[in-house]
């Protein structure tokens, strides 16, 4: 057993659910912003404007998520550079052949090849030869023997949560809003969550208004502490920034929280916003603007997976736009302070809380 833990140490293969579920899960959404997100943002833009030349360029991004995922979750891992190159094979065969759900399936492979590979990197004289060969073997027999159960079992939850929320609008977009929100300020991904789940349509609205009641409430009411710098780094960035504060204090989260509860099924009930654009899009939030960016493009252009639940394309109205604006800017930054002023009169929240280091 100790010689074991010792080649373990020595391959830097960690057992852990931080760097499974948050290192790996993390590097995994970045991966799929750098291709399949904004390769859909340039493919819309471009048939839109009609210049092919972009929605080339858009359609060539899209195209290589599976290997940019595995690629991130690799790195995130600390895998060799043999083993890191190989995982792009890995990638591609998980994710086609996961489907809707390939996300998921190349989160699963992608770990265990990397891990694999990362244990006989450099153990023989014939390393070019064995290191990548046994990474893209066991990645992709994995692929072609549980890659599509896995992608069956995430696009049934999704396709679950979907149903949920149309049929209980209210309560659904309430937990949707409420829980995704959450994990978007956890060190964890809400970006690759959504995306694992295929989270669309009306869930994925309110997944969307969620997000930006976290990310805009805590711009706001931390902007006494950190002014327009934190406005920028946590409206359009992260509201993950706040997490040492929340574990030093947690009732500063109240406030973006009830927010989120509120705008959530305001989404779904008033405004009836949909989110029919890449997946990914529902957990980001104003991160670069990308959750409402998604729900536009989802209007104009709606994905395969939105596609296969109803979606079509539609020529946005008043009140689309309008219920677009208030539940991702304005509805949060009325509501967080509101709230939060309640908080700090109870003494619950004091001056300096929410500061960023």
């Amino acid at each position: 057993m100790s010689k074991l833990k010792a080649f373990l140490q020595r391959k830097n293969i960690v057992f852990s659910a931080k760097r499974y579920g948050i290192d790996a899960l993390g590097a995994m959404a970045q991966g799929l912003f750098c291709s399949l997100l904004i390769g859909t943002i340039i493919k819309t833009l471009g048939q839109q404007l009609g210049v092919a030349f972009l929605t080339d360029i858009g359609t060539y991004a899209m195209a290589i998520s599976g290997p940019a995922m595995a690629v991130a979750i690799g790195y995130s891992l600390k895998a060799d550079p043999m083993v890191l190159y190989s995982l792009a094979a890995v990638g591609w065969a998980a994710n086609a052949e996961g489907g809707a759900g390939g996300p998921l399936a190349v989160l699963l492979i992608a770990i265990i090849a990397a891990e694999c590979g990362k244990a006989v990197s450099k153990e023989t004289k014939v390393d070019i030869l064995v290191t990548p060969a046994v990474t893209i073997l066991v990645g992709v027999a994995l692929a072609k023997l549980i890659a599509p159960p896995i992608g069956a079992a995430a696009n049934s939850f999704g396709i679950l949560i979907d149903s949920a929320t149309k049929l209980q609008p209210f309560w659904m977009g309430i937990v949707v809003s409420v829980l995704v929100g959450i994990a978007l300020t956890l060190p964890i991904s809400s970006a690759a969550i959504c995306s694992v789940l295929g989270l669309t349509g009306l869930a994925g609205g309110a997944a969307v208004a969620g997000c930006c009641a976290q990310m805009v409430g805590f711009a706001v009411i931390s902007f006494r502490e950190n002014r327009w710098g934190g406005l920028v780094s946590q409206g359009l960035g992260t509201s993950m920034l706040q997490m040492p504060n929340i574990i030093r204090n947690p009732r500063i989260w109240i406030a973006p929280t009830l927010a989120s509860a509120i705008t959530g099924p305001i989404a779904t009930c008033v405004f009836g916003l949909q989110m029919n654009g890449a997946p990914i899009n529902s957990g980001m939030g104003t991160c670069g603007l990308c959750g409402p960016i998604g729900v536009i493009t989802g209007w104009l252009s709606p994905t395969e997976e939105a596609i296969a639940r109803g979606a079509a394309a539609i020529a946005p109205a008043a009140m689309d736009w309008v219920g677009l604006v208030l539940c991702c800017i304005v509805l949060p930054a009325i509501l967080a302070p509101l709230i939060n002023m309640v908080c700090r009169k109870l003494g619950w929240v004091k001056d300096g809380d929410m500061k960023l280091d």
